[in-house]
């Protein structure tokens, strides 16, 4: 699972996303997955790099208000995104590849991360949360909104409605 989250690339992937009917998933947020962001935009999303690590059996035991919202993409649903909102910081329970019990305090783009993974375990995709109106292919994404916060796509796309 981990050399096919990485072929992706990507930073998550849930074992029912490649055939395995498991409660797991590996997690892993490279640096240089970052570069494509600047300053502002990782500051904004409290993106920080993850080391890998393995989820078995995960749940979400504490969750924060909502995080502003921001643009998701999915393995599962290749070269998409759209803006889904999701909490600002969760507590997640769940065993380590050991079988160990491990707790975690997540917070900004980690947290989004394993809210992501453990819905992908609960049969739940992105598209499920997202604002439907900013599902958009990802080259879209990156030519007209990547310099717009999620809210001010989200007012854009309201304004041109009322036309």
């Amino acid at each position: 699972m981990r050399d096919t989250m990485r072929d992706a690339p990507g930073v998550g992937l849930a074992a029912p996303q490649v055939g395995f009917p498991l409660q797991l998933a590996v997690i892993e947020d490279r640096k240089e997955y970052h570069s494509k962001l600047s300053q502002t935009q990782l500051a904004e999303r409290q993106r920080r790099p993850v080391p890998f690590h393995v989820i078995i059996n995960p749940s979400v035991v504490l969750t924060a208000e909502p995080s502003p919202e921001f643009f998701e993409g999915c393995l599962s649903i290749g070269r998409y995104a759209a803006i889904v909102p999701r909490m600002s910081s969760v507590t997640v329970a769940f065993l380590n590849e050991r079988a160990e019990p491990v707790r975690i305090d997540a917070t900004g783009w980690y947290a989004r991360i394993l809210q992501h993974e453990i819905d992908h375990l609960h049969g739940i995709l992105y598209t499920d949360r997202m604002f439907p109106r900013t599902f958009c292919t990802q080259d879209n994404m990156e030519r007209l909104w990547k310099d717009l916060s999620p809210s001010a796509v989200r007012e854009k796309l309201d304004a041109a409605n009322r036309y």
